[in-house]
């Protein structure tokens, strides 16, 4: 699928721009945000909840995929979409930032990566190759190359041999998928990812290489490095990738991280972050987020955000909410975590009305202003 991605307006007081990726399970407009899945479903979330807030792309983990059920079980149901019953699109995740996180457990050497699985303790090898066809397996409508990712800190040195085994890996799974493509006529797209930790010459380096792919994600940010490192690398490595293909920051979902992002150019995001806080009754409103479980909600009888015009906000109250959270009712999990999606989907389509006209940069700062610091807290 050639061109499959189109920019239809860029703000001319940033590098913010709207586009549409055409994919096969539909157009998916750009800057997206999207929800993690990593089990194949969004935790607390049914498919028509999302639909009903109007996603047109989830994530979905490879990793944790390929462990359970597997891919015979995902195969024999005609792949991920059927499995779940979800008729949009779905990214996946190659896996390499689950592997990176199981460093006690896991090798890595040119050839791939050995690990143990944290189910079961059973032993694995991934190779950028089998990464690529279990995600044909799973019918991924994007698909993540396998990439090493390094943790905040590490030595120059350490950085540039995760780097150019990243691109070794991107130069093999390019192989693979185009033969996929032709074997059983794969139509899903394959993004590069760009790595270097904090290095900018490592960064620029594996901009260049990563090239080669449809589309370009930035790895190896939120690894656990200050904010203003963060903000800083961001602006760096988006300014370094090519306009014409799609970018894609992983693992951020705070306002002030996806409008940073937004305004560098940035056109998609995905994070666990919305759900997550939402089963902890931690939910976002556009004076910053609050924590419902507070003794102060006990008799609050308004909506979570005045502001908000989703289900929960018109029919719960925050009193009822913090009861549900403190007598453990699922109902809790489920209703504020769809409020946060629905808060962040909103963003969203206020980032590109603000975009299509040319008043991104004003409409951040107000936002933000609202929000506040608190942001700080939900990273």
């Amino acid at each position: 699928m050639e061109n499959f991605f189109e920019i239809t307006h860029s703000d001319p007081g940033s590098r913010a721009r709207t586009g549409i990726m055409n994919l096969p399970h539909g157009k998916v407009q750009t800057p997206v945000f999207m929800p993690v899945g990593t089990n194949g479903t969004v935790k607390a979330l049914t498919k028509n909840d999302l639909e009903n807030i109007g996603f047109q792309i989830i994530l979905s983990n490879t990793y944790h995929l390929y462990l359970r059920p597997g891919t015979e079980i995902i195969g024999k149901a005609g792949g991920l979409h059927n499995f779940m019953g979800w008729e949009h699109n779905i990214l996946t995740d190659s896996g390499g930032f689950q592997v990176f996180s199981l460093a006690p457990f896991r090798k890595i050497t040119e050839e791939g990566v050995s690990f143990q699985s944290h189910i079961d303790g059973s032993r694995h090898f991934l190779t950028p190759e089998k990464a690529v066809q279990i995600q044909t397996i799973l019918g991924s409508d994007i698909q993540m190359q396998l990439d090493v990712c390094t943790p905040w800190g590490v030595t120059e040195k350490e950085a540039l041999l995760a780097m150019e085994t990243t691109d070794l890996w991107l130069k093999r799974a390019i192989n693979v998928w185009k033969s996929e493509q032709v074997k059983v006529n794969y139509q899903g797209q394959l993004f590069s990812i760009v790595q270097g930790n904090f290095f900018k010459n490592l960064r620029e380096e594996s901009a260049a290489r990563a090239d080669l792919a449809p589309g370009i994600a930035i790895g190896g940010l939120s690894v656990g490095e200050p904010e203003e490192v963060f903000l800083e690398y961001l602006e760096y490595t988006a300014s370094l990738l090519p306009q014409e293909k799609p970018r894609y920051v992983m693992g951020i979902g705070t306002p002030l991280y996806i409008l940073s992002a937004i305004e560098n150019g940035i056109d998609m995001f995905d994070c666990v972050l919305p759900t997550r806080t939402g089963r902890n009754g931690r939910v976002f409103t556009h004076k910053g987020p609050f924590s419902i479980k507070k003794a102060e909600n006990a008799a609050d009888f308004s909506p979570i955000d005045e502001e908000c015009g989703c289900h929960v906000c018109r029919t719960y109250s925050r009193a009822y909410l913090r009861h549900l959270f403190k007598t453990g009712e699922i109902l809790c999990s489920m209703l504020a975590s769809y409020h946060n999606l629905y808060f962040l989907h909103e963003l969203i389509l206020e980032s590109r009305r603000a975009i299509e006209e040319d008043r991104f940069t004003a409409f951040k700062k107000e936002f933000l202003a609202r929000f506040g610091e608190n942001d700080a807290d939900v990273k």
